[in-house]
């Protein structure tokens, strides 16, 4: 019992002697630490500026079974190599809504508008939890599909570009956004080896078409067109995805590496 006494009146005053020795936040450090807090924290006002943020934000974007998740882990890897540290984060991943978005879909009653905004609200939970902290942390966060894939494929679906462009007026532009290209020809043969057509891929969930394969080619059409589209708009940097995966990361890790490289403030 003495004993135990004894430790626990040193730890309370190691912890009085903490506090009175560690000096106080002045007052232009508290300024400075609510100044980054506040301009890293979506509000919905605007895009989130991370300009000044030592990490950065890398995209890739493509239609299912161009090759994503593949790449992405090459690109972990290669970066991680390169010493960098490195945070990978997709669609449906938020604590918040993930779960719940993975639930709703397994279902076929969920109508576009409310789909949208439960994918907004696990976009901006990503946002605010996991990329902003890694971005201020120093990290590269690769995103496996950003806000565009979530656009595009809602506007497929007869949804208003301008309401959709509001939704996702928080979205920090990424200092690199790479669009795998591939046509149809490429696209199906993928898709068969991957274990078939998808029911939302194929978007079977408003089209009237009898199968999978007859909704599967005059969707994915329709999604390209749009993802070429903003691939423009959001001067996305266009790879060529008809390739195999070799030719496709050369590629890829070329322009990482210009990104990581630049000077913040001058990525090409």
């Amino acid at each position: 019992m003495i004993q135990a006494a004894f430790k626990a009146e040193d730890g309370a005053f190691n912890q009085r002697r903490y506090t009175i020795f560690s000096p106080a936040p002045t007052q232009r450090e508290v300024g400075f630490r609510r100044k980054v807090e506040g301009a890293a924290r979506p509000t919905g006002a605007g895009a989130v500026d991370i300009g000044g943020y030592p990490g950065y934000l890398i995209a890739l974007e493509g239609t299912d079974g161009v090759g994503r998740s593949t790449l992405i882990a090459l690109l972990r890897e290669w970066l991680e190599t390169q010493g960098y540290g490195v945070l990978h984060t997709a669609l449906t991943r938020s604590r918040l809504a993930g779960e719940g978005l993975r639930k709703a879909k397994l279902g076929t009653t969920l109508g576009q508008r409310t789909l949208d905004l439960y994918y907004a609200t696990d976009f901006a939970d990503r946002l605010e939890n996991d990329i902003l902290p890694a971005l201020r942390a120093g990290f590269v966060v690769l995103t496996d599909r950003y806000v565009y894939s979530i656009i595009a494929r809602s506007i497929v679906r007869g949804m208003d570009r301008k309401w959709l462009r509001d939704l996702y007026r928080f979205a920090p532009t990424p200092h690199g956004v790479f669009y795998l290209r591939v046509d149809i020809p490429h696209l199906i043969p993928r898709v068969l080896a991957r274990g078939g057509f998808d029911y939302w891929e194929s978007g079977l969930d408003f089209r009237a078409e009898p199968d999978l394969y007859s909704s599967f080619v005059p969707y994915q059409k329709d999604l390209l067109k749009i993802f070429d589209q903003l691939a423009k708009v959001y001067r996305f940097e266009v790879l060529d995805a008809n390739r195999n995966i070799t030719e496709i990361f050369k590629d890829l890790t070329k322009g990482v590496q210009r990104i990581v490289a630049a000077p913040k403030g001058k990525i090409a």
